[in-house]
């Protein structure tokens, strides 16, 4: 038999997904932090080589950091709400041989 989540419950489901934005909220602005630290670190050494390598860099430095950032935030989530003990293991009563 399956065990309650604690995202069952709307109140704390409203609590953990309300941490969750404000822990992507914080990475966007140190996710832009770091693109104009390595944009102007670009410059600074070659100059102005191509708007499309700025376009291109912004957008593999923000989206590698998001990504990574909104992963990691559902895997806490899922682990610090308990979701991820509320599961129907079948090989719960398995001995391993």
């Amino acid at each position: 038999m399956t065990r309650p989540s604690r995202l069952d419950d709307p109140e704390y489901a409203h609590f953990a997904w309300q941490r969750y934005w404000r822990l992507m909220r914080w990475m966007f602005g140190v996710t832009l932090l770091v693109t104009a630290i390595a944009l102007g670190a670009f410059w600074w050494q070659n100059g102005m080589v191509s708007i499309h390598f700025f376009i291109a860099t912004t957008g593999a430095i923000v989206g590698a950091i998001m990504l990574t950032a909104a992963l990691m935030g559902l895997v806490f989530l899922s682990s610090g709400s308990g979701h991820d003990e509320a599961i129907d293991d079948p090989f719960e009563d398995e001995v391993d041989r």
